[in-house]
């Protein structure tokens, strides 16, 4: 069970106050008058205000001193007691700013001189020596703690702060993939609900189709959903987690398209590569996002995907002929879709253009680093 600290305190009082009664024993043998009731009710008063050094230290420090003062004036042993001022001016240094702990450390000097002075026979030059030895000492080991201290919360206060920023930017992220997973494929099964009821009478045929799409897409829906939760898991205890959706698979994501009523007309140039994870699922996330609001905002358009892979890097570009109010969207900057568009091009090191094109309809367009130090940068440190 650990201590709490007023337990910590009191234990650390009773330390002085017993070494001081112990060395009261030796007064004697040393040539200083034995304490009596008196000398022993002093000691007390000096050791006991050490209790609250941690609550009030220099008004305690100060109180100490005073007392020891009327100790030594009494013509006691001054080394009885010299080891509660002694922690009183440590306390001092190692809560206080420096000027307080000088001040203090002084006043303590100025005790223990004078001790010396009202002393017969005492060596002056060995008094001063242990008065501004010991005050150096005290105040440099304080003042060394004082400072640990302080680089223990900063760095605890960094450290926090490290976490929360963390905490935030995996909720970001966690935000993106939930959107990219749920819009895509809700705005895919939207439509062709609305198909299968619209035809449900008259063309069984194509309303079939229609419920095959929505099953369809539903299960690959839930194939990613159970993938983004199995990564969230922190029991560690989940199956396999399912490979991440990347540009190998924009032919799937073309055909649903389709489905739903888009045109689309899929072009690859160059050899297709295996890319690094978290660059792959980029890429294909911003083109999902864009083929989506062609879905939701220009229906009936037709669309082109194009995906050029390059030396170093890879480049994609989703355009449609339609107009609608994505356009609109666009220049107000709203959209959580545009948004998390943008954060995983600038995650990966990577440019994206949004905007309408002057001949009609709208246009994305993406390049990201497939070898650059950034990109595998980036990579790791979100797989």
């Amino acid at each position: 069970m650990p201590i709490r600290p007023p337990v910590a305190d009191v234990l650390v009082a009773v330390a002085p106050t017993s070494v001081a009664v112990l060395l009261a024993q030796e007064a004697a043998r040393q040539g200083w008058p034995p304490l009596d009731l008196v000398g022993y009710l002093l000691v007390a008063l000096v050791n006991l205000p050490v209790v609250l050094r941690s609550r009030a230290p220099v008004t305690v420090c100060l109180v100490v001193l005073a007392l020891w003062t009327v100790y030594v004036t009494a013509g006691y042993w001054p080394v009885v007691n010299s080891f509660a001022p002694m922690l009183a001016v440590y306390t001092v240094a190692s809560l206080r700013p420096l000027r307080t702990a000088l001040t203090c450390a002084a006043l303590m000097s100025t005790v223990w001189i004078y001790a010396g002075v009202i002393t017969d026979g005492s060596h002056m030059p060995s008094v001063v020596g242990q008065a501004v030895g010991f005050s150096a000492v005290l105040l440099r080991n304080g003042h060394v703690a004082r400072r640990s201290a302080e680089l223990a919360r900063r760095l605890r206060e960094e450290q926090e702060e490290r976490a929360r920023r963390e905490v935030a930017e995996e909720r970001g992220r966690i935000a993106r993939e939930l959107h990219d997973v749920v819009a895509h494929h809700m705005s895919v099964i939207s439509v062709q609900v609305g198909l299968a009821r619209f035809v449900f009478d008259s063309d069984p045929g194509t309303a079939r189709a229609a419920l095959g799409t929505i099953a369809d897409t539903s299960t690959e829906a839930l194939e990613e959903l159970r993938r983004v939760l199995k990564v969230l898991r922190t029991d560690g205890d989940g199956g396999p987690v399912a490979p991440m959706p990347g540009l190998a698979r924009l032919a799937e994501m073309a055909e649903r398209v389709r489905a739903g009523g888009v045109p689309v007309d899929l072009r690859v140039e160059g050899t297709p590569r295996p890319l690094p994870p978290g660059v792959d699922l980029c890429a294909y996330r911003v083109v999902q996002e864009a083929l989506t609001n062609v879905l939701k905002h220009a229906p009936g358009a037709n669309a082109r995907v194009e995906v050029r892979y390059k030396e170093r890097h890879v480049e994609v570009a989703v355009t449609d002929d339609g107009k609608g109010v994505i356009q609109d969207r666009v220049r107000t900057g709203s959209g959580h879709g545009l948004i998390g568009m943008r954060e995983r091009a600038k995650l990966y090191g990577g440019t994206i253009t949004v905007g309408p094109r002057s001949e009609g309809g709208f246009a994305v367009g993406l390049t990201l680093p497939t070898s650059s130090h950034t990109a595998r940068r980036k990579d790791a440190t979100t797989e």
